[in-house]
């Protein structure tokens, strides 16, 4: 089947089925779903598509402006729409307390940072509760995008107390390589991980659609002595992130199936 088979309306056209722009948009989707239509390809023109499927331009371009405002399709100018490159998923065990760049590095990745904050910060109650500060304390906190091979993954927020982080410019690739070399680095995590819908903000610097899944990552990190090492907050992109744990079965529930 060719592109002009695919698109022809007795395939797809249904009058008693809705806007004639949004059933396009679906016989697109599921052209870019199989793969029929292939990631980094270009679609043909407006004029062709209208032509090849009985509709007007108008039909045409309101049917791709909804897949190019889902992040499906990319929109180059002078050059046309592109289906968008398909997103490799990274999957990062949750049974390893482990920095990102060192997560990164076993795989053969390169992971990189965009830093939006670094400094010293009165801190809010959220990170007074969670670092177990007084009001008048500073904290240190590092916001960036982590993006790996040059694609933003996730944005990180880490908040640290200033008697484990005094000079939060020191940190240049891995937080915790700094906290190791100062003798900070935590031994155990509590991790939250909840589904989010990306705001616009976060939206924009992952790259995705405003309204995308994501998931959203508290983590709460201690040294041996129990003291609290960071309080992290971090967004990733819920199409290119998986998070994998392994369960065994306890000793009394295997006493139970005896």
């Amino acid at each position: 089947m060719n592109v002009a088979e695919f698109l022809s309306p007795a395939l797809w056209l249904n009058p008693a089925a809705g806007p004639l722009y949004v059933q396009l948009r679906k016989r697109l989707e599921s052209g870019i779903e199989s793969g029929f239509l292939a990631p980094d390809t270009l679609l043909p023109p407006e004029r062709e598509i209208a032509a090849l499927t009985d509709t007007s331009r108008v039909t045409v371009r309101k049917a791709i402006a909804d897949l190019v405002d889902k992040g499906i399709v990319v929109q180059k100018q002078g050059s046309g729409s592109y289906i968008a490159p398909r997103q490799s998923r990274v999957q990062q065990s949750l049974s390893r307390l482990t920095s990102f760049t060192e997560d990164m590095a076993r795989r053969g990745l390169t992971s990189e940072s965009r830093w939006l904050e670094r400094g010293l910060f009165l801190p809010t109650p959220e990170e007074v509760m969670a670092l177990g500060l007084a009001a008048q304390d500073r904290v240190a906190r590092l916001e960036r995008v982590r993006t790996i091979d040059g694609q933003p993954m996730a944005i990180e927020r880490a908040s640290l107390s200033t008697s484990i982080l005094p000079d939060p410019a020191s940190v240049e690739r891995s937080l915790y390589a700094t906290l190791t070399a100062r003798g900070h680095r935590p031994v155990r995590a509590v991790q939250r991980i909840s589904a989010a819908n990306l705001a616009k903000r976060d939206a924009d610097l992952l790259h995705v659609p405003v309204g995308a899944a994501g998931l959203r990552i508290e983590r709460i990190s201690y040294l041996g002595s129990g003291a609290v090492v960071e309080f992290t907050r971090s967004i990733y992109r819920g199409d290119a992130y998986d998070f994998a744990a392994e369960l065994q079965i306890g000793p009394e529930d295997e006493g139970q199936n005896a």
